[in-house]
């Protein structure tokens, strides 16, 4: 595996054979091919929307002790829920709540990201379904603060 494949993979989480195939459509273009990838990984996103995200996990988050969060979030597979990218994901989505304070989980889909606003919620989210292949659904959470 050449350098580039492996550090296009390592940046973007795909498997070596859509790598590959990303480096060529961009002509050897590194950003190119990370745009690629990015924009094929949003369309199975989508595709994957309407599977029933099935296994479920809470996730609390609280800051300084005077603000909580408690996060209901799904995905297909209990696989899933353990890997390191939705671990990843429950945790920035209950620390974006515990920041912006959204009202409903729709309000909270359409927010900027807390730590990247050029993307929202829903984009996070999207992005993780690319990665781990799987639908996830953010279904219902509370914030207390004190």
């Amino acid at each position: 595996m050449s350098d580039d494949i492996k550090k296009l993979r390592e940046a973007t989480g795909a498997g070596v054979m859509e790598c590959k195939k990303a480096f060529d459509d961009a002509k050897g273009d590194f950003d190119k091919a990370v745009a690629i990838i990015n924009e094929r990984g949003l369309v199975r996103a989508e595709s994957k929307a309407s599977r029933t995200a099935g296994a479920g996990m809470l996730k609390s988050y609280i800051h300084n002790g005077r603000v909580g969060v408690l996060l209901q979030i799904h995905a297909e597979t209990d696989f899933v829920l353990k890997s390191d990218p939705f671990q990843e994901l429950a945790n920035d989505v209950a620390m974006h709540i515990a920041a912006m304070n959204p009202e409903s989980v729709e309000a909270l889909l359409a927010q900027p990201f807390v730590k990247n606003d050029s993307i929202t919620i829903s984009d996070l989210i999207k992005g993780t379904t690319a990665k781990v292949g799987e639908n996830i659904k953010v279904e219902r959470f509370c914030r207390y603060e004190v």
